[in-house]
């Protein structure tokens, strides 16, 4: 794809660039996902239910969802460099609350809080996108978002040692201690945002993520297809630690925490998809991507009889979350270089609601049906993917 008149060539960034976009990545969406292992003992905790732990999680995604609506559009307005200090610095604040709660309300207006400002994860892949020269955006997409993932995964194995060793609570206070700490890195060593900003009022700014979403068919077909794999992936990722937690098993956090190495490496293998996107061979990948993460269940269904199954279903599932993944941000910020951050907005909050949708369904099947009947809703989810896909393939 030729360089649009709105998109001057450029030269390509440093190495050390992209690789600090994917760490503040990981570290930023980490902070939304450390409950998740963490659900039995803050259920315990504050006396929730377990069959009702997911709505921690819930909440978090939904705000989530809110901010990818309400700030992050607002990287096409101003200067993103002030704007990812300025958000990460406010997270820091949220974590605290998180981290020193005294009652389930202050707990889940610390987790909305924390959901809102984790957004910033979606500025850094835009300002990426915008930095990239076209002929590497596919590559460098592919390493932010491998940061994402993999801050995704490895949240689980964090939260679960660091919990063992000193309490959940403490999870979030050393997360605020890292978040202010690249607060202040990103803030240095971030280029200076130079980028041409729309002449849009808020308001004007925010319709305008709308229109986008129906002028552009990508957009929406890939977005489509985010809000299913995500389901998918939330639907194993919230419901892992029951099983695992629960005799026979009986496993410590730490060890339910270590699962997410095997997600991360998951994650790593698919990080050459950016580049196959780059290659106009995005189509084909997804293709691959979803028939994996069909027959990914088959193992992850196995768990309470073999734990080696069970990583082999995890490699499987997020190799093809993240590939999908991936190809769908590379192919989507392609599109409008003027408006990536809304692009990514838009694309992003039907990721937000797949992750939602799945928490909550998957604890409450599992309250129901056990861990065989979340392996079959995630199946089923998985098959919609991918007959989705199939029937889709050729619109665009």
């Amino acid at each position: 794809m030729e360089p649009t008149q709105a998109e001057a060539p450029r030269s390509a960034i440093p190495h050390y660039v992209p690789l600090l976009f994917a760490i503040a990545c990981g570290l930023a969406v980490a902070n939304i996902y450390y409950a998740q292992p963490l659900l039995d003992a803050i259920a315990d905790e504050f006396r929730i239910p377990h069959s009702s732990a997911g709505i921690v999680i819930t909440i978090t995604q939904a705000c989530y969802a809110l901010g990818l609506l309400l700030l992050v559009p607002l990287g096409d307005l101003l200067n993103r460099r002030s704007l990812i200090a300025g958000q990460m610095l406010l997270s820091v604040l949220a974590l605290i609350l998180v981290g020193t709660a005294s009652s389930s309300i202050v707990l889940f207006i610390g987790m909305a809080t924390v959901g809102l400002l984790a957004v910033v994860t979606q500025t850094l892949v835009a300002f990426a996108a915008t930095l990239a020269a076209p002929a590497e955006r596919g590559r460098v997409v592919g390493l932010v978002t491998s940061g994402i993932v993999i801050g995704i995964l490895l949240a689980r194995t964090f939260a679960g040692l660091l919990t063992d060793l000193a309490g959940w609570r403490s999870v979030y206070i050393v997360s605020a201690g890292l978040s202010l700490f690249m607060a202040g890195v990103l803030f240095r060593v971030l280029p200076h945002d130079e980028h041409e900003r729309e002449s849009l009022s808020y308001l004007q700014l925010l319709r305008s993520t709308l229109t986008l979403f129906l002028q552009e068919r990508v957009l929406r077909i890939r977005a489509a297809l985010a809000l299913m794999i995500f389901t998918a992936f939330s639907i194993l990722w919230t419901s892992l630690v029951l099983p695992l937690s629960a005799p026979p098993l009986s496993l410590s956090h730490t060890a339910i925490g270590a699962f997410g190495l095997a997600g991360a490496a998951g994650a790593l293998a698919a990080a050459r998809a950016g580049r196959l996107a780059d290659r106009g061979l995005g189509q084909r990948t997804t293709g691959a991507a979803l028939i994996l993460l069909l027959v990914s269940w088959l193992p992850i269904s196995y768990t309470e009889h073999s734990l080696w199954a069970l990583i082999a279903g995890i490699l499987l599932l997020d190799l093809a979350v993240q590939a999908v993944h991936v190809t769908n941000q590379s192919m989507i910020l392609s599109v409008r270089p003027e408006a990536r951050s809304r692009l990514t907005a838009g694309y992003m909050i039907f990721y937000s609601i797949g992750s939602a949708t799945g928490s909550i369904a998957s604890t409450t099947i599992y309250e129901h049906m056990g861990w065989n009947g979340v392996c079959l809703l995630g199946a089923v989810v998985s098959a919609l993917a991918l007959l989705f896909w199939a029937l889709t393939r050729r619109l665009y």
